[in-house]
């Protein structure tokens, strides 16, 4: 089992950037998948981006692609996301997860175990 804390939200202007970070516990953090997911008020929770567990593959939705990116540091049991050119529409609570399978990066919240508490992102216009 793994606990995952997200920390990194805030406040900040369109145009701006934030960078999140997942912190892990457990040893085989390396061994996971591991995705970020976001939900804005009346709305159903949405992909964003995933890595796979080497950090040598990602993917992301359309909507933050080129704008937003996922690593991690296996050493440090940590995964980020780094946000930049915000716009308020990625106006949301953001979520890391990790995956059920270590071979299978997927959008689909139901391929992940584990969920953290979630980080609240809003972009102002």
């Amino acid at each position: 089992q793994v606990q995952l804390v997200e920390s990194g939200g805030g406040l900040v202007q369109a145009g701006g950037s934030l960078r999140l970070s997942c912190a892990a516990s457990g040893r085989t953090f390396s061994s996971y998948v591991m995705g970020w997911f976001r939900q804005a008020p009346g709305k159903e929770r949405e992909f964003v981006a995933a890595i796979s567990w080497s950090g040598g593959s990602t993917y992301y939705a359309d909507s933050v692609k080129g704008r937003f990116t996922v690593s991690r540091d296996n050493a440090k049991n940590t995964v980020y996301l780094q946000m930049n050119s915000l716009k308020p529409e990625d106006t949301a609570g953001y979520y890391c997860a990790a995956g059920r399978d270590r071979w299978i990066v997927t959008t689909c919240q139901l391929d992940y175990a584990y969920w953290g508490q979630g980080t609240q992102v809003t972009v102002s216009s």
